[in-house]
């Protein structure tokens, strides 16, 4: 099954969270919309919804946060890209029971400026919202100038959040994601694959990645901003195990590397392989990452490893695991996970180190397994697995700043909303403040 066009994906940048600070919100929504173009009506719209809903979480919610940050489309040939601005409103309690009730008009919370949900719905291009009566409300809303893109059209493929540690104003979690149409540019080079990236900074120098996933037998927020400081050799310090590349597994003879050794994943089984290669068509390739410790060191791993992730010309995770190895040598380090989903439902999954990575339905949660070290410092032979992702499942990829006591009956009532709002419920319930927070959740690209 071939794609016939590539998964929507978003940039997402300047990430911001508030909790208890509703004029700071408005200001800041305000300041956004400016930035990027929304327009005076548009970012006026925009300062009226957020006061609506921080004035909703500081007169009546439990626990309540909100999140601002930009999103940028990926254009069409021949298109401008358009920035808009995501809000995502989040709270431990008491939700709501009767939803349809609370978007009609007239049922304005007291004490605010009294619009109403309804009214908020109508303003965004974009409303989400779940609510469960004892556990709490998430709603997103997105928007973009006017007239509304067309690569805006249709929710994002993948989505994920991060929230520093208590304290600090960097997080040294980060999440990417990019699309992998198998298209290598013309005249050489190291380019991505693909044309579709989501968050990231710049690009690093891309080594040439020849290395295929390893044999079957292995060892024992978005972040913001720019990577191009001077990092000290974290390498050098902590004495890390020399790493040498293996040779490539060529295919077999009389056919293409793209199709050779190329196993149909049996549902609910997840198995290693030895030779991983992708499969035809388009796929979508998502990592999740938690730099060593938190703060702007942990950051700055982060960092690279995000900008690596987007310079690789690997098309498999074991490939593009690689190229982030080489990238962070001289950083802290970072544990990392990498899959690829493709449209037949079929999955590759490479991690090293503490990230929980599941695919989760409505009836069941199957962990998949990662190897012991620190990318960028000790990694021992890679171990890919292939599974299949059912069409109503997704895949929930996280750090260790949320806690593993979660189940597939949590997300139930969740997955049809988009991987932004399944995200933000996930971070509610099992993230704590001791520590970086990062979590992605991506969807079959189908």
């Amino acid at each position: 099954m071939t794609l016939t066009r590539p998964p929507v994906l978003v940039d997402y940048e300047d990430v911001a969270w508030f909790r208890d600070q509703p004029e700071a919100a408005r200001g800041a929504a305000a300041a956004l919309g400016r930035r990027v173009g929304l327009g005076e009506q548009r970012t006026a719209q925009l300062v009226l919804a957020v006061a609506e809903l921080t004035g909703n979480l500081t007169k009546h919610a439990i626990d309540g946060s909100l999140l601002l940050r930009v999103v940028r489309t990926h254009p069409e040939p021949g298109a401008d890209a358009s920035a808009g601005v995501e809000v995502i409103a989040v709270d431990g309690g008491p939700g709501m029971a009767d939803i349809p009730a609370a978007l009609r008009d007239g049922m304005s919370t007291s004490g605010t400026l009294g619009i109403g949900l309804g009214a908020v719905q109508r303003l965004a291009d974009t409303f989400d919202i779940h609510s469960r009566p004892g556990t709490g409300t998430i709603q997103l809303a997105r928007f973009w100038p006017r007239p509304a893109p067309r690569s805006a059209s249709g929710e994002p493929a993948v989505a994920g959040l991060t929230r520093p540690i208590s304290g600090e104003q960097t997080c040294g979690d980060a999440w990417a994601a990019r699309a992998d149409s198998g298209h290598v540019p013309s005249g050489g080079g190291h380019a991505p694959v693909g044309g579709e990236r989501v968050t990231g900074g710049g690009h690093v120098p891309a080594a040439r990645d020849h290395v295929p996933t390893a044999g079957p037998r292995g060892g024992g927020a978005s972040t913001q901003g720019r990577s191009g400081a001077e990092r000290p050799s974290w390498s050098a310090l902590t004495n890390p195990r020399s790493y040498q590349a293996r040779p490539a597994v060529p295919s077999r003879a009389g056919t293409p590397p793209e199709a050779s050794d190329v196993r149909p994943a049996v549902a609910g089984r997840t198995a290693p392989v030895r030779a991983a290669v992708p499969g035809r068509g388009e796929g979508l390739l998502v990592m999740c990452c938690d730099g060593l410790g938190h703060g702007p060191q942990a950051a700055l791993a982060a960092q690279a490893a995000v900008q690596a992730f987007h310079a690789a010309t690997g098309r498999t995770p074991g490939q593009v695991m690689e190229h982030v190895h080489r990238a962070l040598r001289g950083t802290r380090g970072a544990a990392v996970a990498i899959a690829r989903l493709e449209p037949d439902g079929r999955l590759l999954f490479c991690g090293i180190g503490n990230i929980t990575a599941a695919l989760v339905t409505a009836a069941d949660r199957t962990t998949l397994m990662s190897q012991p070290g620190i990318v960028g410092h000790q990694m021992r032979q890679l171990r890919t697995y292939e599974t299949e992702l059912p069409a109503t499942g997704v895949l929930v990829m996280h750090s260790d700043g949320l806690s593993e006591r979660w189940s597939a009956a949590d997300l139930a009532g969740l997955l049809h909303h988009p991987p932004g709002v399944i995200a933000a419920s996930l971070l509610r319930q099992a993230a704590t403040r001791r520590d970086d927070a990062g979590v992605v959740v991506a969807r079959t690209p189908r």
